[in-house]
């Protein structure tokens, strides 16, 4: 058998070309050089654009705010009006939407995560759950308006309630399954090691473990049904007068903005600005609020 020997420090295989390798490591230099120039740009392109959509709106929303805003209700051209009943309906509509619709997201979330992994029932809601997610919101606030609107004989607060509830629902569940399923699995084997009941491991441990990451979809929810106008305008239509009776028409922001945005007076534009501006700094005291929290609790 003939044997091959090999020199000190000599390496089997083909022979490294060293013009080859120059030119290889150019060509992977100039192409990591380009790539990167290309995010950087794709970066700056995005936070110019987010800038200037930004300062607009605090230039134009603080140059219109002041106390009237808030005391006063909406009212005709030059009449020196306010969005006070706007806001109070905005706050009423998104916060019971958001009540409604975060525990059924949770509980959804959840039967996904923890009973429903690989089964075909699971797949399906989870497949429902991802349409509903990507849907355009004006189909829900078609569908609410064939169930709620048309059988009950008029637009109210409570249809504008359920069409926010609907778009609510598939952005909790999708953040709290995959919240969850970021939990490892030796943390369940260990407490259901301990001999405790699959319930009280999923609330008192999986829940807590995955709660940062499932405020963070509530507040995504949130940040999404607070400017949602299409489906309020199918449903809770919008009052220009004082009401917080929730079986008749309710104002909120989006739609107040919507109406007052197209329109030929200057008081009306501003109060657009202004209702733009009050839902901008809502969502991010809100964020900050409840990051704060979060921080603090960690």
């Amino acid at each position: 058998m003939s044997s091959i020997t090999l020199s000190a420090g000599a390496v089997p295989g083909p022979r490294k070309d060293p013009e080859v390798a120059l030119r290889l490591g150019r060509r992977r230099k100039t192409t990591d050089f380009v790539i990167r120039a290309l995010c950087v740009l794709a970066t700056l392109v995005g936070l110019i654009f987010l800038a200037s959509i930004l300062a607009t709106l605090f230039y134009r929303g603080f140059e219109a705010m002041n106390l009237r805003v808030f005391t006063h209700t909406m009212a005709p051209p030059g009449s020196e009006g306010g969005l006070l009943n706007a806001i109070v309906g905005s706050l009423i509509q998104a916060t019971l939407g958001t009540a409604i619709g975060t525990p059924i997201g949770m509980l959804v979330g959840t039967y996904l995560a923890e009973y429903a992994r690989g089964s075909k029932l699971g797949n399906v809601v989870r497949f429902v759950s991802d349409i509903l997610l990507s849907a355009p919101s004006i189909l829900v606030g078609l569908f609410v308006y064939q169930i709620m609107v048309l059988p009950f004989g008029g637009f109210s607060g409570w249809a504008g309630v359920a069409a926010l509830a609907i778009i609510v629902i598939p952005v909790v569940v999708r953040t709290t399954e995959d919240m969850l399923t970021l939990i490892p699995n030796t943390l369940r084997e260990a407490v259901i090691g301990l001999g405790s009941p699959k319930w009280k491991m999923i609330v008192f441990v999986c829940w807590k473990s995955a709660m940062s990451g499932i405020i963070t979809g509530i507040l995504l929810a949130v940040a999404r049904v607070a400017g949602e106008t299409a489906p309020l305008l199918f449903t809770s239509l919008g009052n220009n007068a004082w009401s917080t009776d929730l079986t008749r028409p309710m104002s909120s922001l989006p739609l107040a903005i919507y109406s007052f945005a197209g329109s030929p007076f200057e008081d009306w534009i501003a109060l657009a600005w202004a209702g733009a501006l009050i839902i901008t700094l809502s969502v991010l005291l809100l964020n900050i609020l409840a990051r704060t929290v979060l921080r603090s609790r960690t």
